[in-house]
C-alpha cells in the first residue's frame, strides 16, 4: 500500500493518509501499530480496553432473547396447561398438532430471515446503537401479542413478527464487538454470542422445568414475560453505549470516532489513540479503494465472494452438522425410560454443558487458531455421529439409548467448545469492514432457512409413525458432516492474529486459505 503522511502543521494534529489506487497491497503507514497490536497480551488488552470488553458484552444481552424464544417455544409442547390452552382434543387429551407445532417452531427462523436481510440497511444509516435500540422497542411491543394471546395463530404471528428483531439482534452483537475491541480481545469476545445463545436455552429450559408442573396460564404465561426483561435492560444502558468507531470514520465523523476510542479505553493504560485511529481510515480507505459501494451485491464480487461464502459455510453448518438431531436429545432420554420431568432436567444438564464448553473455548483461542479449533471440532463431531448411527443397530438394548444420548452430551460439549463459538468469530473477521453487516445478515438467512427445513424434516425422520430413523439419523448428519469437514480444510482460513486491514490485502492477494497463518506481510514489502 502506498502511503504517505502529510506534513504535520502542529505535533497534537492527527496524521493525515493518502492512498495512490492501483498500488494498495502493502503495509506501510501501519506498520509500527500493527506490530503492536499482534505482540498485544491478551490481559494488557483487558486493562487497556475495560470499556470495549463491557459493552461488547452489553450487546451481546440481546442473543440471549434470540437463544431463549428459539428454545422456548419448542418446550412448550409438552406442557400441559399450554396443550389444554391451545391444543386440540385428541384420543381424550389435548396436544399441540404438528401442523401448529412446526409453524409456532418456524416463527423464529422465518422472522430471523426477514430481520438478517433487513438489517444492512439501517445498521450503516442509523449505527449500531440506534437501530439495537429500536429493535428492543419492537421486541417489547411483540411480547405484547405472545403474553395476551387468545389463539394459537395470534402467538404463531406474535413469534413470526418478534423474530424479525432476533434477525437484528444475532448480526448487531458480534459485528458490535468486532469493531470495539482490539485484535487479542477479538476472539474471546465475538465467541460471546454463542455464549449468549447458550446462556438463553438455558434459562429457557431452567423455567420449562420448574413451571413443568404448573397448570395455570403462568406456566406459559411467565416465561413470556420474562422476555421483556431484556430489551428493558438494553434500553436503559444504551444512551451510554459507545457506538463502532468503523461506522464513525465511515460517517465521516473522525473526532466522534476518536472520543469513542478513548471511551473504550482505559485512561491509566490508554492505548496510542491516534495510531488505532489511523489504522481503521486505513482499512476503510483500502476498501473503499478495494469496493466502493456496501450493497449485497458487493457481498458476491471479487474477493468478497469468497469471504462471503466462508461466513455462509461455518453458520450454516450450525445447523445441517448435527444440530438438529442434539436438539432431540430429550426424546432419546425419555426413550431411555426417564419421565417427562427427568427429560426436562437432563435438557437442562444438556445445555450447563454447552455453557462450560463455550467458557472453555475462550483459553484455546488464546493458544490455537480458529482454523485448528474449528477442523478439530469438525472431526471429533463427525466421528461421534456415526458412532450414535452404529449403535442404533443393535437398539435392541436399552443400555445403548442411553449410550447414544450420553454421546449427544459429549457432541454438544464438543460442539460448544470449538465450531458453535469459533463461528462467530470467523464470520466477523473475515467478512470486509464495510461489508460487514451485509455479509453476516447474508449468512444468518442462510442459516435461518437451513433451520427452516430441518424443522419440518426432523419429526418426519425421528417420528415412531413415520420413517423413525432414531439414533440412524446420525449416518445422515455424520455424512454432511464429513463433506462439510472436506470443505473447511481447504477453504477456511487462519484469521488468528491478523488486523482487519492485513485480512484485506491477503484476501485481494489470493493467498490460499491454508498460507494465511505463515504469510509475512510486515516484512514482505521490506524484502521487495
Amino acid at each position: 500500500m502506498e502511503i504517505k503522511e502529510e506534513a504535520k502543521t502542529t505535533d497534537e494534529a492527527a496524521p493525515v493518509v493518502s492512498m495512490k489506487k492501483g498500488n494498495l497491497l502493502e503495509i506501510d503507514t501501519t506498520r509500527d501499530f500493527t506490530n503492536a497490536e499482534h505482540e498485544l497480551p491478551f490481559w494488557t488488552a483487558v486493562q487497556q480496553y475495560p470499556q470495549a470488553v463491557f459493552w461488547a458484552l452489553f450487546f451481546s444481552i440481546a442473543v440471549i432473547m434470540a437463544g431463549f424464544d428459539a428454545q422456548l417455544v419448542t418446550s412448550f409442547y409438552a406442557l400441559p396447561a399450554f396443550q389444554n390452552r391451545f391444543g386440540t382434543l385428541y384420543d381424550g387429551s389435548y396436544i399441540i398438532s404438528a401442523p401448529w407445532q412446526t409453524g409456532l417452531g418456524m416463527g423464529n427462523p422465518i422472522g430471523q430471515i426477514l430481520g438478517a436481510l433487513a438489517c444492512g440497511w439501517p445498521l450503516e444509516k442509523f449505527g449500531r446503537k440506534m437501530t439495537l435500540g429500536i429493535c428492543c422497542v419492537w421486541s417489547i411491543c411483540f411480547v405484547f401479542i405472545q403474553f395476551f394471546s387468545t389463539s394459537i395463530g395470534m402467538l404463531c404471528a406474535g413469534e413470526i413478527l418478534g423474530g424479525l428483531a432476533y434477525g437484528f439482534y444475532v448480526v448487531i452483537g458480534p459485528v458490535y464487538a468486532s469493531e470495539v475491541c482490539p485484535l487479542a480481545l477479538r476472539g474471546v469476545l465475538t465467541a460471546c454470542t454463542n455464549l449468549a445463545f447458550v446462556i438463553g436455552q438455558f434459562i429457557a429450559q431452567g423455567c420449562s422445568a420448574g413451571l413443568e408442573s404448573r397448570l395455570d396460564q403462568w406456566a406459559y404465561k411467565a416465561p413470556f414475560a420474562i422476555q421483556w426483561l431484556w430489551p428493558a435492560l438494553l434500553l436503559a444502558g444504551l444512551p451510554f453505549a459507545v457506538e463502532s468507531p468503523y461506522w464513525l470514520v465511515r460517517k465521516n465523523r473522525k473526532e466522534e470516532a476518536r472520543k469513542a476510542l478513548e471511551r473504550l479505553s482505559s485512561s491509566k493504560h490508554r492505548p496510542d489513540i491516534d495510531a488505532a485511529l489511523v489504522l481503521i481510515e486505513q482499512t476503510d480507505l483500502l476498501e473503499q479503494e478495494l469496493e466502493a459501494t456496501t450493497t449485497y451485491f458487493d457481498c458476491f464480487k471479487g474477493s468478497n465472494l469468497k469471504r462471503t461464502e466462508i461466513s455462509v459455510m461455518v453458520y450454516l453448518i450450525q445447523v445441517i452438522g448435527g444440530n438438529p438431531l442434539i436438539g432431540y436429545a430429550n426424546f432419546f432420554f425419555e426413550q431411555a425410560g426417564l419421565s417427562t420431568s427427568e427429560s426436562f432436567n437432563m435438557g437442562v444438564g444438556n445445555t450447563a454443558l454447552g455453557f462450560t464448553g463455550t467458557c472453555l473455548s475462550w483459553p484455546l483461542m488464546s493458544y490455537f487458531g480458529r482454523r485448528t479449533i474449528y477442523n478439530s471440532g469438525m472431526a471429533f463431531m463427525t466421528l461421534v455421529l456415526f458412532i450414535i448411527g452404529f449403535l442404533d443397530l443393535g437398539r435392541s438394548h436399552k443400555g445403548v439409548v442411553w449410550g447414544q444420548a450420553s454421546l449427544m452430551d459429549i457432541w454438544t460439549f464438543v460442539y460448544q467448545m470449538t465450531v458453535g463459538p469459533i463461528c462467530f468469530v470467523i464470520i466477523s473477521e473475515i467478512s470486509a469492514t464495510r461489508l460487514r453487516g451485509r455479509t453476516v445478515a447474508i449468512a444468518t438467512a442462510v442459516q435461518a432457512l437451513a433451520s427452516i427445513v430441518f424443522t419440518v424434516a426432523m419429526p418426519y425422520m425421528l417420528g415412531s409413525d413415520q420413517a423413525n430413523w432414531r439414533g440412524k439419523a446420525g449416518f445422515l448428519f455424520g455424512a454432511i458432516s464429513l463433506v462439510c469437514l472436506i470443505w473447511c480444510w481447504f477453504r477456511i482460513p487462519e484469521s488468528k492474529g491478523r488486523t482487519f486491514e492485513e485480512l484485506d490485502i491477503l484476501f485481494e492477494k489470493k493467498v490460499p486459505s491454508r498460507d494465511f497463518k505463515t504469510y509475512d506481510l510486515i516484512h514482505e514489502h521490506e524484502s521487495a
